[in-house]
């Protein structure tokens, strides 16, 4: 992530020292703050991946500040993002270096200004992470945002302040993230961590896991010396979902576990398939887990590597979700990474799904082919992917699962899982 960055307040024209008059508000006598102001990047993950959605400026300690003398056009923003290792010699890393728009400003409950930005699906330069067509990979972008005051900021006591600095604080804010714990397995592999409310409450009795298995573009790039246990959880909402108040209702408070994958799951799934038993084992071990709801669901590259897990430990969970997930050959023209005997031993309960505009796994050879010999499968196959009026990638049918909507007979796809127990 970005170090802090101090940068020096430009204040738009007749904004110095004396009286101010803000349209409505009396006039005020001006200070220059003497110290710097730190900010916080404030960030959520989106169905397309996390975003930096509002800034939170700490100056509660400046005074009571009138949020009657705040508008839009007291700061402006200007956001860079850089990859954090290059691609070729003479890669400058530049990711996106532009202004971001600010759509509101508000004072919060500890008074600290607050300023929205712009920010939504499709919109460029709000994300947190990059995408490396050639590594394949996602990236956390090391970020430097520039704050610019263009008028002093009005306090309750008829003075106004101008801030001399703004400082960037390192790490991001995005409270869903920051809910789940880091850790190294003793094998280490890197995963995140979900502990559900009152975990250690002997009266709650014993609580499922949901383990989530990320796509190919969220593994690890060792050639790079790039291992970060963040982009499990920033990408997409696969293992948030699981965690929200929502989900948590449904699961009884469960558990959730993201394991982060060294290269990508198809690379080695018999290989990596011990590693993640280890994990779930620490896991279960560590915490107060009842083993009769185990969970596993995954996208993409996770989707196959579902499907793998119960193949190689048919005792272990109680459902599996495989989402658009590969069993033919890869690359093409060799072996299927799940040939049909594998497929048809499994006997895990479960629910596959898909998009059939997926136009990097075929549905048809992969969700379809999986549903048909797998016993007793469900499946859920959609015409697009879709969701709160934007239209996402065919290929992102994880964005349905996260948000709980395929149902079958009324029975949606949280509720199933819910109530699966190992046989």
């Amino acid at each position: 992530m970005a170090t802090p960055i101090s940068r020096r307040a430009i204040l738009a024209a007749g904004a110095g020292a004396g009286a101010l008059s803000l349209p409505g508000v009396a006039a005020y006598a001006v200070d220059r703050a003497p110290t710097s102001v730190r900010f916080t990047l404030n960030a959520q993950v989106l169905d397309g991946g996390e975003q930096v959605t509002s800034i939170t400026l700490e100056t509660a300690r400046l005074g009571s500040i009138d949020p009657a003398g705040l508008t839009t056009g007291t700061f402006s923003v200007h956001a860079k993002a850089t990859r954090p290792f290059p691609l070729t010699p003479d890669d400058t890393m530049l990711a996106y270096d532009l202004d971001r728009t600010v759509s509101a400003v508000r004072l919060d409950r500890r008074g600290d200004i607050v300023l929205e930005l712009s920010h939504g699906e499709g919109q460029a330069g709000g994300s947190t992470l990059g995408y490396l067509a050639s590594e394949g990979r996602n990236v956390m972008l090391d970020l430097a945002y520039t704050l610019t005051q263009r008028a002093p900021i009005a306090l309750r006591d008829h003075r106004s302040i101008v801030i001399d600095a703004f400082v960037q604080n390192p790490r991001l804010s995005d409270p869903e993230v920051d809910a789940f714990s880091s850790h190294t397995s003793g094998s280490g592999m890197k995963y995140r961590l979900y502990s559900p409310l009152g975990a250690r409450s002997p009266r709650r009795g014993k609580r499922p896991l949901v383990v989530w298995l990320h796509g190919g573009g969220e593994g690890a790039s060792l050639p790079n010396n790039y291992y970060d246990n963040e982009v499990t959880l920033r990408a997409n909402r696969g293992a948030l979902g699981f965690a929200t108040p929502e989900a948590q209702r449904i699961f009884d408070g469960a558990y959730v576990v993201a394991p982060q994958s060294t290269s990508y799951w198809m690379e080695d799934g018999p290989g990596f398939a011990p590693l993640i038993h280890e994990i779930i084992s620490d896991v279960t071990r560590g915490n107060h887990i009842d083993r009769d709801r185990i969970y596993v669901a995954g996208c993409s590259n996770g989707g196959y590597m579902s499907m793998k897990m119960t193949t190689v430990y048919p005792h272990l969970f109680a459902a599996s979700v495989p989402i658009c997930g590969i069993v033919t050959a890869f690359p093409p023209g060799g072996a299927p990474l799940l040939p049909d005997s594998e497929l048809a031993q499994i006997t895990t309960p479960s629910w596959l799904v898909a998009s059939d505009d997926d136009p990097t796994v075929d549905p048809q050879a992969n969700t379809a082919h999986a549903h048909d010999v797998i016993p007793g499968s469900l499946m859920t196959l959609y015409d697009h992917v879709d969701w709160n009026g934007y239209r996402f990638p065919g290929h992102w049918s994880w964005i349905y699962v996260a948000r709980n909507d395929p149902s079958t007979q009324g029975t949606h796809i949280w509720q199933w899982m819910a109530a699966q127990r190992r046989h």
